[in-house]
C-alpha cells in the first residue's frame, strides 16, 4: 500500500510539473514542500522510483502480454 501511495504521489507530481510547464509555472509539489531540505526531497524521489520498481516486480505475473 505504501508503494502504491508513493507511486501515485510521484505520478501526480509529474502531471503537475507538466501542466505547470504549459502554464508557465513551477508546480513541483515535492520541491515546494521539501525544497529547503534537498536531501529529503531526493530521498522522496528515490523512494517513489523504488516503489515503482516494486510494483512492476510484484504485478509482473498478472500481466497477460
Amino acid at each position: 500500500m505504501v508503494a502504491f501511495i508513493l507511486v501515485m504521489v510521484g505520478a501526480l507530481n509529474w502531471g503537475l510539473i507538466g501542466i505547470g510547464a504549459f502554464a508557465g509555472g513551477d508546480w513541483n509539489v515535492v520541491h515546494m514542500i521539501l525544497g529547503s531540505w534537498p536531501v529529503v526531497e531526493w530521498l522522496v524521489y528515490v523512494l517513489v522510483g523504488l516503489s515503482a520498481v516494486w510494483l512492476i516486480v510484484k504485478y509482473k505475473g498478472e500481466c497477460k502480454y
